[in-house]
């Protein structure tokens, strides 16, 4: 049983899944706190709408690539055959119907704002994770992604609307960072991605120029008004050096986009007045 588990585990690609949920609600929390909300059932029914948006990505992610992971990843629960297409659908299917039900029970924006989320990584894992457009549904997904928290938790979306511009650039650097772990693998399967379109090296850098230029750009918007504390500077810092021991490791520097994420969002949502 305990096998199985840790098998469904892994299909949902577990790292960026709990980075994403993570994520999400220290920012619904701190978002909710600064506005004197109490931490209640809107904030729980909107991480575990995320929740479940995250186990369809992933689930819906390797249904889709399948018989290339035959190829390039054979150790992954589908072609190991440690876990059945059946089990997968149901798995995703699963994750699908917790994102809707827990969005409805906090309002039909939330749930509007989740579907097209959830919509756009499903257009990425169907179509578009192979053409040179593979990084829309990042900006797409990504940059939905405070105001579906902020609309979760009863936050007015203009609260969150300064946060969006820094989402773009960032989301493309996780695109990035996210490919170049599998970059010989899609090569060699014919992708035609926004990674493989620019070349690994040239990629690699992007990602990590991208990346720290949005970490700067949170600090110095956060300095101009005033907002720094000792604690989101130390975020921020911790940040730029989870991304910065990236630029030789294609490895290091996926887990230090996920590491940067969090602590950005940390910092910039506990640097903004209520």
């Amino acid at each position: 049983m305990i096998e199985r588990l840790f098998t469904g585990v892994r299909l949902i690609h577990p790292a960026p899944a709990a980075a994403v949920v993570t994520l999400s609600a220290a920012l619904g929390a701190i978002l909710a706190a600064q506005a004197g909300l109490p931490l209640d059932e809107r904030w729980l029914f909107t991480v575990l709408s995320v929740t479940g948006s995250q186990i369809f990505t992933g689930a819906t992610n390797d249904l889709a690539d399948r018989d290339r992971d035959e190829a390039a990843r054979p150790e992954k629960p589908l072609p190991s055959g440690d876990l059945s297409l059946n089990a997968a659908a149901w798995i995703a299917s699963g994750g699908l119907a917790l994102q809707l039900a827990a969005s409805w029970q906090v309002g039909l924006l939330p749930l509007a704002l989740g579907a097209v989320a959830s919509g756009s990584a499903l257009a990425y894992n169907l179509a578009l994770s192979r053409t040179p457009f593979s990084a829309v549904p990042y900006l797409i997904s990504f940059g939905i992604l405070p105001a579906w928290i902020a609309a979760g938790v009863g936050i007015p979306i203009e609260r969150v609307l300064p946060a969006i511009p820094l989402v773009a650039p960032f989301a493309v650097a996780a695109h990035l960072a996210n490919t170049l772990r599998d970059f010989e693998a899609d090569a060699a399967g014919g992708s035609r991605s926004m990674a493989q379109v620019l070349g690994r090296q040239a990629s690699r850098q992007l990602a990590v120029g991208l990346a720290l230029a949005v970490g700067i750009g949170v600090g110095v918007a956060l300095l101009i008004g005033g907002r720094v504390t000792p604690l989101s500077a130390g975020l921020g810092v911790v940040g730029l050096a989870a991304v910065a021991q990236g630029w030789t490791s294609e490895r290091r520097l996926w887990y230090g986009v996920l590491v940067a994420a969090v602590c950005w969002t940390a910092a910039w949502a506990l640097s903004t007045a209520a």
